[in-house]
């Protein structure tokens, strides 16, 4: 499950080991002689590797990272495929780590490093506990009344934990820990900054960190992603209050390859429904809340085109199977490089759009109540 990802295009600058007097790393890898420890710069989104080093005898290493004035770098020591430290690290720091070959570490030398970790272990605390609720929920899959439950403890932690994240990016606006804060994602499709409003909340921090950090490669890509969700949220608020208008085509294959065009759905209303199968909650969406619709609404003239983004089309026909939905499901495959991705503007799943009589009502329904709500009004 990945705790972040920085989303955004940037120039290739790649900041060298060398013998410079810049920034130093010094460390030990508790009672592993011998063992490779790779350093890695984060280049907006993906990592460069730096160097490859090797611990001595009792342990230690240490290298030299250049970082230039003015432009931090997030620097991640790895060990195989196992993240040592993450480190923010600033012209001159001289930090030094500890760190054991599962993960655990700590840091000195560098506050923006211990604020980092900080970020890491908070994000990461939150993922567990929706692990665990999630398998608790699907445990209790004779018992309405503790799925209920379950449920809303879902919901509680998420609530909790973007509340912790909004206080924390206006406690340190212009640090750079603030950017992993804003990318952090149960999975691709699963941003916890996921509403177009949130562009609001991308604005400030980007402006704050542009005051402090002007050429940061960073702040340069998330000037870009904050400009995309500014120009997301203003569709939203266009479509919300202008008059109705037509969607774009879509055709995909339905779990027997069958290819089914959204325009030649014969229904009133039809709610096209983006989600991730490989996400527990919106499993959970489709059995709790839009089933109960669907079955409420369907005899009258109500229906659902389902676009599952997950790649892995064996997993989304096993949820299929598993669930019995009736309504249309489609998968081309493709996950984020779907062409209905791209027509949609799809940044987070689930997202909801309502059609009725050839053109987009609604956008990003607020919840089953608000669904039900329209349904009715279009649905006499």
């Amino acid at each position: 499950m990945k705790s972040y990802k920085i989303l955004a295009a940037g120039a290739v600058l790649l900041a060298l080991v060398s013998c410079s007097k810049s920034t130093r790393i010094s460390g030990t890898l508790s009672d592993a002689p011998g063992r490779e420890v790779i350093v890695k710069l984060l280049d907006v989104n993906r990592y460069s590797v730096l160097d490859t080093l090797t611990t001595d005898a009792q342990g230690r290493f240490s290298c030299k990272v250049d970082v230039s004035e003015g432009q931090p770098e997030f620097i991640y020591l790895f060990s195989g495929d196992t993240k040592l430290a993450s480190l923010l690290l600033e012209a001159g720091d001289k930090v030094t780590v500890v760190a054991d070959t599962l993960g655990n570490y700590e840091v000195e030398g560098s506050e923006e490093s211990l604020r980092l970790r900080q970020v890491e272990q908070s994000f990461s605390s939150f993922a567990s506990g929706m692990i665990a609720l999630s398998e608790e929920y699907d445990a209790a899959q004779n018992s309405e009344s503790q799925r209920a439950s379950v449920n809303t403890e879902i919901t509680r932690l998420f609530i909790n934990h973007y509340r912790e994240c909004i206080k924390y990016i206006n406690t340190y606006p212009k640090s750079l820990t603030c950017i992993p804060v804003l990318y952090e994602s149960l999975n691709e499709y699963s941003p916890v900054f996921s509403q177009p409003t949130d562009a609001l909340h991308f604005r400030m921090v980007c402006d704050s960190l542009k005051t402090v950090y002007p050429e940061s490669r960073y702040v340069k890509a998330l000037e870009k992603e904050t400009a995309r969700r500014e120009n997301l949220m203003q569709l939203n608020m266009r479509i919300g209050s202008a008059d109705p208008v037509g969607f774009p085509e879509i055709e995909m294959p339905d779990q027997s390859g069958r290819k089914v065009k959204l325009s030649t759905i014969e229904a009133k209303v039809i709610l096209l429904h983006f989600w991730d199968a490989s996400e527990p909650t919106q499993k959970m969406l489709n059995i709790d809340e839009l089933l109960p619709i669907y079955k409420q609404y369907h005899s009258r003239g109500f229906e659902i085109y389902s676009v599952c983004v997950t790649p892995d089309k064996s997993l989304w026909a096993s949820v299929l199977k598993a669930q019995k939905l009736p309504w249309i499901n489609v998968n081309d495959g493709l996950g984020a490089g779907s062409p209905a991705i791209r027509l949609y503007n799809i940044t987070a799943a689930p997202t909801s759009f309502l059609i009725a009589e050839g053109s987009i009502r609604d956008v990003r329904l607020s919840g089953p109540e608000a669904l039900k709500k329209e349904l009715s009004k279009l649905l006499k």
